[in-house]
């Protein structure tokens, strides 16, 4: 399989970042997964995120996945979406569905999930997606910070944890 080209790389403080279109089930994309349910499970006392996904999820022109890498080529930041269609799990036509969002600790405060959040958004606007949406919860303050600043609004919930007390689900035209 062929993994497109980079977006260019740019610099972000001393930093250089590139941010790269791979697989789900890329090994680094792998890596950055485990540490962000360590994160869920330390925040909800749980076992982690329990929504299903598979890799083929995120394959263009259905889905894209993100990885961004420091200077030294580590990932540090990751993010993804994967399209929806009105089901009854509460999605709508045209949904695109913004999944793992996840900074490591070294690199937060450099803006990288802005940055990736504007790449997805641009990437399911382009494949005709219609709303970015996404759920989050009460024990990620950074988080539903970053998504109201950058203009989702709440929604009516959907998805795994539509019935939890402690999710959020948030959404934006494209």
């Amino acid at each position: 399989m062929s993994i497109p080209a980079p977006y260019p790389a740019s610099t972000i403080g001393a930093v250089a970042i590139q941010i790269r279109q791979v697989p789900y089930d890329h090994p680094d994309a792998a890596k950055l997964d485990a540490e962000v349910q360590l994160e869920y499970a330390a925040r909800y006392d749980s076992e982690g995120d329990a929504t299903v996904l598979h890799p083929r999820m995120f394959d263009p022109p259905g889905g894209i996945y993100l990885l961004a890498y420091d200077a030294d080529d580590r990932p540090v930041a990751t993010g993804g979406w994967r399209s929806q269609a009105a089901n009854d799990e509460g999605y709508s036509d045209g949904d695109a569905e913004i999944k793992r969002m996840y900074v490591t600790v070294e690199a937060r405060g450099l803006g990288l999930a802005r940055r990736i959040l504007a790449r997805l958004e641009e990437s399911a606007r382009a494949a005709g997606r219609t709303r970015m949406v996404l759920e989050t919860g009460t024990k990620q303050p950074e988080a539903i910070a970053l998504y109201r600043s950058s203009g989702y609004t709440d929604c009516s919930k959907f998805g795994y944890y539509r019935d939890d007390p402690l999710s959020i689900c948030l959404a934006k035209p494209l």
